[in-house]
């Protein structure tokens, strides 16, 4: 083809023939693309799913080799559906899980459903044992007959019929107690899971059937003392040893011993009454006068004798406290006689001598006058009361004797001195703890004030002074209650150490321990000895007090510095008295081997002891308390309050019902300086703390 020909062929495109630097330009061809390469650059359907499942596989391996083995062993009576959230490969009850949290619910019917989140850890083989908890089941007990009192597990379930029981899966033991019939004894296995059972109990009757005749007919009966019918069939009698009496008018009764056993019948045959020969009837004033017939016992007034007719018989009639008498009869055959006989007291003098002059005076529940007097009384056991209003009665027995007289003195004490005599100057609790008794109302300072002045080196704003009344008695623990004590409330309980020295010992002030397990421990002690609990719980927090429980409980603020500080017409400064430093070895400081420990000492002070000592370790105070100024701090029952410069006498104080922080008082083998050893000074908490404890309380009524 030439060259001009190649210019004009249709389907080229001829673009100029230079591009402007004297080269010539040639056409490039064009050519659609065929149809087989437009087929070649598309992606088979083939390729697609190959990579879809290869995707799938990969996932898979990955799956399988981060899957862990979990077994579920599910122990349940019917068929379990189980959901697991999660991506989870079950088979049967194993299933491949990667490690991680999951949801498990598993349902079967009559049981609970199982909830819980379970955890797959990287252990290879896992497994979780699981009890489905089954639904009551619903139980109706009847007996035959009827009305049978029901007990299970010792206790009461009403009386049969009982129907609907809703009872949990379980072993009881179940009783079934009818009047008369044999007490029935089994063991009641509950099913549950919704299921009815029916229990059907046939009681076994308790009595056999005796049968007698008798001569005469007319005879009536009584077992044991109480009358019984006579039947066609005689009588029926339950299990047991008893006492048949056969008796009739102008006969001699007839005992008859039975030993019977239930449901085997007896048949005595025919019981053939002796004839009384003469019956007397005996009675006396007052009656229960002993009665012996010939010298024989016969029984007590008022009673009927058979005796041989035409024949002396001698009873004698006598009774304590009145002279005794003889009665001879003779009875003719057949006769039916009566006889009363009027005992004549035997008297005893008693001599009254009783103050107030004006006191009533009773014997036997009678006013017989009042003030001092002598009275004849019969010779049996008075009861003497003495009574007037505003004093405490007086209550007592006595036993005249026929020529020796006697005398009764009886001084009334006015209720308030007949309280106060009848308390006792210690107490002893279950534990072995010492409480002495302190009376506010005998003291010389009552009111006293409470807190420091303004003046006093030392003091702090909290100790503001406030007048103060006790006018209630109470015992107060001579020492802190110690680590051995405590545990016998909370076994558990450690009280540490601090740099190796133990404060964990038995004889050793109990320490970490917070208000409410102080308060807590109150309360189990008063219950242990019978006591009304002082303090109310719920759920086993304190949550307020009863102000007149006489339980134990913990000192109030105003009567922990009442036993401190008043002495007298004194207040004591310091537990040892008012010299700061103390001049010897008076309690349980932060002294020089503490250094180490607390940090601060008291200066060229040293008590032998680092950290607590035991209880009692040092001399008691005046009123013979122990470590009020040291050893340990102690929780008082007040929540802390810090009181107002302007309060009003207040009286028998014990603070809010409820407080976020309780109160703290006293020093302890922790502190060392001036403010932190005087008697008013106040702390605060809620928590234990390592030279924190307390000693008990209670009121004396």
């Amino acid at each position: 083809m030439t060259e001009q020909e190649d210019k004009l062929t249709p389907g080229r495109f001829s673009p100029p023939e230079q591009d402007g630097t004297g080269n010539r330009l040639t056409a490039t061809t064009f050519e659609p693309l065929s149809e087989a390469v437009v087929k070649r650059a598309s992606i088979p359907p083939a390729q697609v799913a190959l990579g879809i499942t290869g995707v799938v596989i990969a996932a898979l391996l990955f799956f399988l080799f981060t899957a862990r083995s979990l077994t579920l062993n599910i122990e349940a009576e019917s068929e379990t559906h189980i959901s697991l959230g999660g991506l989870h490969w079950s088979f049967g009850d194993r299933m491949l899980i990667r490690s991680g949290d999951y949801d498990l619910t598993i349902t079967a019917e009559g049981y609970h459903p199982y909830r819980q989140t379970i955890t797959v850890n990287n252990a290879n083989t896992q497994q979780l044992d699981i009890r489905l908890a089954p639904l009551p089941g619903s139980v109706d007990i009847t007996t035959v007959p009827t009305g049978a009192t029901l007990t299970l597990d010792d206790l009461p379930l009403g009386v049969t019929p009982s129907e609907s029981l809703s009872l949990e899966a379980g072993t009881y033991a179940l009783n079934a107690a009818l009047p008369r019939y044999q007490l029935w004894q089994g063991q009641l296995d509950v099913v549950g899971r919704n299921q009815s059972q029916r229990i059907n109990i046939a009681l076994v009757p308790d009595w056999a059937q005796i049968r007698f005749t008798t001569v005469p007919q007319s005879a009536v009966a009584s077992v044991d003392g109480q009358p019984v019918d006579i039947t066609t069939d005689g009588i029926l009698v339950l299990s047991g040893e008893h006492e048949l009496i056969l008796s009739a008018p102008g006969f001699v009764p007839a005992p008859v011993p039975l030993i019977v056993v239930a449901g085997v019948d007896q048949d005595l045959g025919a019981i053939a009454l002796s004839p009384a020969d003469a019956t007397l009837t005996l009675s006396s004033m007052p009656p229960g006068a002993g009665v012996t017939t010939n010298g024989t016992f016969t029984g007590l007034t008022p009673l009927t004798l058979a005796l041989a007719p035409a024949a002396p018989h001698s009873l004698q009639i006598s009774r304590a406290g009145y002279q005794s008498q003889t009665l001879n009869v003779t009875l003719s055959r057949g006769q039916t006689a009566s006889r009363n006989v009027d005992l004549v007291p035997e008297l005893g003098e008693v001599r009254f001598a009783i103050l107030p002059a004006n006191a009533e005076l009773l014997i036997n529940g009678k006013v017989v006058g009042t003030g001092s007097q002598t009275l004849s009384l019969p010779a049996v056991q008075q009861r003497v009361e003495v009574r007037l209003a505003g004093y405490a009665g007086y209550d007592t027995r006595v036993l005249p004797k026929p020529g020796l007289p006697q005398q009764v003195s009886v001084t009334l004490l006015t209720e308030a001195a007949a309280r106060k005599a009848a308390m006792t100057p210690t107490i002893t609790t279950p534990l072995g703890q010492t409480l002495v008794l302190v009376d506010p109302s005998t003291e010389t300072q009552n009111p006293f004030v409470m807190g420091a002045s303004r003046r006093d080196p030392g003091r702090r704003s909290n100790e503001v002074e406030h007048p103060v009344e006790l006018k209630r008695a109470f015992y107060i623990a001579t020492t802190e209650t110690t680590n051995a004590q405590f545990r016998q409330f909370e076994a558990i309980h450690d009280s540490g150490s601090i740099e190796s020295y133990s404060l964990d010992r038995d004889h050793q002030p109990v320490a970490g321990i917070s208000w409410q397990q102080a308060a807590s421990f109150c309360n189990w002690l008063s219950r242990r000895e019978g006591l009304p609990p002082f303090y109310r719980e719920n759920q086993g927090v304190i949550v307020g007090f009863n102000p007149s429980s006489t339980g134990y409980r913990l000192p109030s603020e105003a009567e922990w510095a009442f036993t401190a500080r008043v002495e007298g017409n004194q207040l004591r400064r310091f537990a040892w008295g008012d010299d700061f430093p103390p001049t010897q070895v008076v309690a349980n400081l932060a002294d020089n081997t503490s250094a180490l420990v607390t940090g601060r000492i008291l200066n060229g002070y040293t008590d032998q002891f680092v950290v607590s000592a035991p209880v009692g370790s040092f001399p008691p105070n005046h009123r013979g308390l122990h470590d009020l100024g040291g050893n340990v701090a102690e929780w008082v029952h007040d929540g802390y309050q810090i009181p107002s410069a302007n309060a009003e006498l207040a009286i028998d104080p014990l603070g809010m019902q409820r407080g976020d922080n309780y109160t703290i008082r006293g020093g302890s083998w922790a502190l060392s300086r001036l403010s932190e050893l005087r008697l008013t000074f106040r702390d605060y908490g809620e928590r234990g703390r390592d030279d924190l404890g307390f000693r008990i309380a209670r009121y004396a009524e």
